[in-house]
């Protein structure tokens, strides 16, 4: 029952806050503060539903500024890797400077895909799967899960969203198992995607937002590129996720974080404190 309950919250913001982006999408200002209020009431309606159904503190959201900064930090890394690939096996062409407004615009719809999806996903999904099923099918499930969900996509094809599946479902759940605290996931989510649609411009998961910072293209072999789905496409940002799936996975496996099949009844002891 908390489960449904959970997801039908989280659901609910996640709906209204995307429509309300939606609609103002033409005014960058406007789709700022969307995004943003849509950010925060999601996760204020997280913090008060696991509240309610669980009876515990919301530890997974403890430490919010410095957790988010190093996630930030991690998918700053993973973009300047792909970056660096991209850069050697195919043309990276700067065409000039972009749009400061639209910038911030993306900036607001960023955050709100970041926290909408890290907490439906991870924090929702992921985690209450996890206490019945372990850490290793839940991660599974959840993240061909994510993956499939950007089949809607403009762009999308289905090895975009198996690219996604690994590169981000799995890497982000894993993400999360490491740290058990969703600030990490959410940082890393939101950095990647700032950088790749705000910052330079380009593809995200085969959806184009319009002008960022920096106007760049990228020609070359579409094993790399990733074509008209975006560099998410390619094999560089697939390596990238899954090395940081691995990372994770040991990560969690030295802090005794890896949940075996039926092994945590309520899901409660495990957050009674903040992890490490």
């Amino acid at each position: 029952m908390r489960f449904v309950k959970q997801c039908l919250a989280v659901l609910a913001v996640m709906v209204v806050g995307g429509q309300a982006t939606a609609a103002v999408q033409d005014n960058p200002w406007l789709t700022l503060a969307a995004g943003l209020v849509s950010a925060v009431l999601t996760v204020l309606t997280y913090r008060w539903v696991v509240r309610r159904t669980e009876h515990r503190d919301v530890s997974e959201l403890a430490g919010g500024g410095t957790r988010f900064a190093a996630g930030a930090l991690i998918g700053a890394a993973m973009f300047a890797s792909v970056a660096v690939n991209l850069a050697f096996n195919g043309d990276v062409h700067f065409v000039g400077a972009g749009s400061v407004s639209n910038t911030f615009g993306i900036f607001g719809f960023m955050a709100a895909a970041a926290v909408t999806e890290e907490v439906l996903f991870r924090g929702v999904l992921f985690r209450i799967v996890e206490e019945r099923l372990g850490t290793y099918l839940s991660l599974t499930l959840t993240g061909v899960a994510f993956g499939a969900m950007h089949l809607f996509n403009e762009n999308a094809t289905l090895w975009g969203a198996l690219a996604i599946a690994v590169e981000a479902g799995f890497m982000l759940a894993a993400c999360f198992a490491a740290f058990r605290n969703l600030w990490v996931p959410i940082g890393l989510h939101f950095a990647w995607n700032f950088l790749l649609a705000g910052v330079f411009t380009l593809t995200s998961s085969g959806n184009g937002l319009g002008q960022g910072l920096i106007q760049v293209t990228i020609t070359g072999p579409e094993l790399f590129t990733g074509g008209e789905f975006g560099p998410e496409g390619g094999v560089a940002a697939v390596g990238a996720g899954t090395l940081l799936t691995l990372i994770f996975l040991v990560m969690a496996h030295r802090r005794g974080h890896i949940v075996r099949p039926g092994s945590r009844g309520s899901g409660v002891a495990a957050y009674a404190t903040v992890a490490r």
